[in-house]
């Protein structure tokens, strides 16, 4: 079933093409004006044109409504201010987007636009030092909403999990472990500079000696290091699974090594001419992508720099066949991004310009009766992102981490968070589905069936302000849905489930729907069953229960 949008944008094209054979564009584009006086959808199409048909836009607009042939699903037309052309719908057209999410039901606002496109999108990525904190839960509700939003286009997604497992930072956990290790024997044993200090830690190295006894002195620093980052990796897929998140697939740095790929991608990039010696070391010519100034990829002392395996992670990604790649980032990340990418345009190797996508998330404030939330018990950090969830709950935490553009600094309010109020953004959207269920038990309609039961209701009876409100806020989700997944802005669905609830609460407040009039109650009913399936739609690309009570 064609959406009425394309519908329309069709008619206004046939009916330009009558007018200005030959300079109608591809698509006439269709907005919805912020003031539903304006109509419900209104082009500029007449604006676009008229300088180079070298006429008045207002002229223009008129003579394209002169020739549109009639249209069931427009009332009327109007031309505003300098050559705006406003369409008001019939009744029949607004009610028509009832019809669409009755039958599409779980896909309304899904499209097969990519048709089964393969997409790869890597996201979380912590390494495996420690407890994730909140702002590694933010990256994995950011990553895995935008996981959803693609697949709502048509692509065939993998989620991927890039275990940082090598390198400093896991070199300092195994040290810290040792330490304690040795602590635990009784020992006197000098703990590293830049150790981890958590609780945590301790938990690891008594794990160790109980499972290695032979090693009580913590004297094999190998098996110490292979135990921790184990240890750490199950705690992580634990804290994920808590939080609703899977992958299809973890992927470990260390194989970049083992398995010969940052060498080879080296090799290839001094191949290609892209690479040259300098002072001992080795570096790529990122200036000729636009960088500042060329970056070390091999140091003197013989260690690849921090983007050089990301770069040969990011080939393996274009050779497993992903035509399309996005990497969820913490901010701080952020320097390493053009280096990446100018090393796959050095490589020849045909990978687009702006491959990967990079989405970034800025830090999370957690606040508590009015105070920051500091430190985690067990990390001896920041806040871990399990104690959030055991505190407030998971849809509350997902929902909260997808407030705000990940770009931007995020305050997590706790009290708000728990409250049961308006206030509270997740349990006003989702007392909108209870309201739902609500009025269904009342009705004697089960969920199951209600949408099958509604198909083909008259729904001629829906002519109330509140009506026309909730109903043009309905027909807007598969648009909000394509905005938000062509700008990977999870974002957008709470916002529009924030509106979309408050278009129903306040019908809820205004309105009874059990009335006497039969034709009412049933159209009405219809409307009430469509919202509650697109609440569930938005809901579940943002990974957030929809509760049939609360």
């Amino acid at each position: 079933m064609t959406d009425l949008k394309s519908q329309l944008a069709e008619w206004l094209s046939a009916g330009l093409a009558r007018v200005a054979p030959g300079h109608a564009p591809q698509a006439i584009a269709l907005e919805r004006p912020k003031q539903p006086q304006y109509g419900d959808y209104s082009s500029n199409v007449a604006l676009q044109l008229a300088k180079a048909l070298k006429r008045n836009p207002r002229e223009l607009a008129a003579a394209l409504i002169k020739v549109l042939e009639p249209s069931p699903w427009v009332e009327r037309i109007e031309i505003a201010g300098a050559g705006f052309i406003n369409l008001f719908l019939s009744d029949t057209a607004r009610h028509e987007v009832i019809a669409r999410i009755l039958d599409q039901r779980d896909a309304f606002g899904s499209v097969a636009t990519a048709q089964g496109a393969r997409a790869i999108v890597e996201f979380v990525s912590a390494n495996p030092t420690g407890p994730l904190h909140v702002g590694h839960g933010r990256g994995a509700a950011v990553g895995d909403a935008i996981a959803r939003l693609v697949e709502s286009q048509g692509y065939r997604v993998h989620r991927e999990y890039y275990y940082n497992d090598a390198g400093a930072q896991i070199a300092n956990l195994a040290l810290s472990v040792q330490a304690r290790v040795r602590e635990v024997a009784g020992a006197n044993a000098s703990f590293p500079a830049d150790g981890y200090q958590g609780e945590y830690v301790r938990e690891i190295a008594r794990a160790y000696v109980a499972e290695y006894p032979h090693d009580g002195a913590g004297d094999d620093l190998d098996a110490i290091r292979r135990f921790a980052v184990a240890v750490m990796r199950r705690e992580q897929d634990a804290d994920l699974s808590a939080f609703g998140v899977r992958f299809d697939q973890y992927f470990l740095e260390s194989s970049l090594y083992s398995d010969g790929l940052v060498e080879k991608t080296v090799r290839a990039l001094i191949a290609a001419g892209r690479a040259y010696e300098q002072d001992g070391a080795l570096w790529l010519k990122t200036t000729d992508y636009g960088d500042d100034k060329d970056r070390v990829m091999r140091k003197s002392d013989g260690s690849y720099t921090y983007f050089v395996p990301d770069i040969a992670y990011h080939v393996t990604k274009w050779e497993r066949g992903f035509g399309r790649a996005i990497t969820e980032l913490g901010a701080d990340h952020g320097g390493s991004l053009s280096r990446v990418r100018a090393g796959l345009q050095a490589l020849d190797m045909g990978i687009p310009a702006g491959y990967p996508d990079y989405v970034l998330h800025q830090m999370v404030l957690v606040m508590r009766g009015g105070e920051e939330v500091k430190l985690s018990k067990r990390a001896g950090t920041s806040l871990t992102l399990r104690e959030l969830i055991d505190e407030v709950g998971r849809d509350a935490v997902r929902f909260f981490f997808l407030l705000r553009k990940s770009d931007s600094q995020l305050t997590f309010d706790i009290d708000l968070a728990r409250a049961q109020s308006e206030e509270n953004p997740v349990y006003y959207v989702q007392y909108a589905h209870a309201r739902v269920c609500s009025v269904l038990e009342k009705a004697g309609i089960s969920p199951d069936g209600a949408a099958e039961r509604m198909r083909n209701v008259d729904l001629s009876p829906l002519s109330s302000a509140y009506e026309i409100a909730l109903l043009r806020r309905l027909a807007d989700y598969p648009d909000e849905l394509a905005l938000a997944a062509r700008e990977l802005a999870p974002h957008l669905i709470t916002f529009y489930l924030k509106e979309l609830a408050a278009e129903f609460h306040s019908y809820y407040n205004a309105e009874q729907f059990l009335v006497d009039d039969d034709a009412l109650r049933q159209a009405r009913l219809a409307l009430v069953v469509a919202t509650g399936q697109v609440v569930r739609n938005g809901l579940a690309v943002l990974g957030v229960n929809a509760p049939v009570r609360m």
